[in-house]
């Protein structure tokens, strides 16, 4: 008999991507029972919970004509308010403290945005229709023209990541004196928006127990759910995990299993292939004990990747200190998770893939981390203020490098 964590176990590494071959070597079992277990044959203690969620509805009473004047004129006004939320960040003041010119220009962008009719849009801005048509005739003059140019040109150069500070900084790094304010009111107006992230999708993994584990050696405060995801010097703390991508034109899937530097957030080993399989891991573990000698601390979540006795071996072999996330705690391992949120941002979501191979695009992955290292500029706080610099550069320029 295979007790619950071995099965455990071998349904982690199915879920995974492994092989069922692969899956029962793990524990020594037979290809069939493993197909057994992946068909739903289970003991029966391992019973499926079904949760279900009800709606409440609430009756909104009927009012009288009066009273739905005065709601459909806070509805207007709450509408404005929203619409020009981003307007006011990108601006820096309200619109009582605009001028009659800004508030024309301001006015504008709510009727497209809003579609509400130029008395409520006069109203709310408190502009007299006269006014306001006397700045809409007058030909605007364009106060950023002297950065405009150079501003699309350093967010074409980060292939469209970089959101305003970071093109800020890059055209300070070239001697373009200019201020944030103005350099995110430019790519406001020329529609230059970096990369965000995706609306997650709910999942109800809830993690895995398993064998072989290791205390979170990362976690400060269990009560308060704090970590200390830092380092004081190169090579201390490392995280790592595994995440997949999706290629419309390519059968397989891509694996990549990096390995996080917690001191400066360095990739300093990664893996990419098309099977999550223990050589994978393997490969970024040489990889990460190669550049920094071993002898580090190393998190990460409770895949089974990280419960073979393969992996507890290697990580002995090389005087790595294991540390493992709690089970269902995703957060514990934040540092990674950030990482790859950062990654598909930036590098995958957004772009064509179609007619891309996994070897062409391994490629281009490596070549994106890479960058990462070397030519994306990071903020960085150093005595009090905030600096930017490349991983890489930082590393040299502290004498940490050669």
């Amino acid at each position: 008999m295979y007790d619950r964590e071995t099965i455990e176990l071998v349904l982690a590494a199915l879920a995974e991507g492994a092989t069922q071959a692969e899956a029962a070597a793990l524990c020594g079992a037979t290809r069939q029972t493993v197909a057994r277990w992946a068909a739903g044959k289970l003991p029966r203690e391992r019973r499926a919970c079904t949760i279900v969620y009800r709606e409440t509805i609430r009756e909104v009473p009927a009012l009288d004509a009066e009273e739905r004047a005065a709601y459909e004129a806070a509805m207007t006004e709450n509408m404005l308010l929203r619409a020009v939320l981003d307007d006011l960040k990108a601006e820096g003041c309200a619109p009582a403290s605009m001028s009659n010119a800004r508030k024309t220009a301001l006015g504008e962008r709510l009727r497209a945005a809003t579609g509400l009719p130029l008395r409520e849009i006069t109203a709310f801005l408190r502009i007299s229709k006269s006014s306001y048509e006397y700045h809409r005739a007058r030909p605007a003059r364009d106060r950023d023209a002297d950065i405009r140019e150079r501003v699309s040109e350093e967010f074409g150069a980060s292939g469209g990541r970089y959101g305003y500070r970071r093109v800020w900084a890059a055209l300070r790094a070239r001697g373009v004196r200019a201020s944030e304010k103005r350099v995110r009111r430019v790519m406001r107006g020329e529609g230059l928006e970096a990369a965000r992230p995706r609306r997650r999708r709910y999942s109800s993994y809830a993690g895995e127990e398993g064998l072989r584990g290791a205390p979170n050696l990362l976690l400060v405060d269990a009560a308060r759910d704090l970590h200390d995801f830092s380092a004081g010097r190169p090579g201390e703390a490392l995280v790592t995990d595994v995440t997949e991508f999706r290629l419309p034109g390519d059968p397989r899937k891509v694996y990549l299993s990096p390995c996080i530097d917690l001191y400066d957030g360095d990739v300093v080993a990664f893996a990419c292939g098309t099977s999550p399989g223990k050589a994978l891991v393997a490969e970024m573990l040489e990889g990460a004990v190669a550049a920094t000698g071993g002898g580090f601390t190393l998190h990460s979540d409770r895949g089974w990747h990280y419960r073979t006795p393969d992996w507890v071996a290697g990580c002995a072999a090389a005087g790595v200190t294991r540390s493992m996330s709690r089970r269902g705690h995703s957060p514990d391992n934040a540092a990674c998770e950030g990482f790859f949120g950062r990654l598909k941002v930036e590098f995958f979501f957004g772009r064509d893939w179609r007619g891309w191979t996994a070897e062409a695009f391994i490629a281009e992955l490596s070549a994106y981390i890479r960058w990462y290292r070397e030519g994306r500029l990071k903020a960085f706080r150093e005595g009090g203020r905030t600096v930017y610099d490349t991983i890489r550069g930082r590393r040299r320029r502290l004498g940490l490098a050669a």
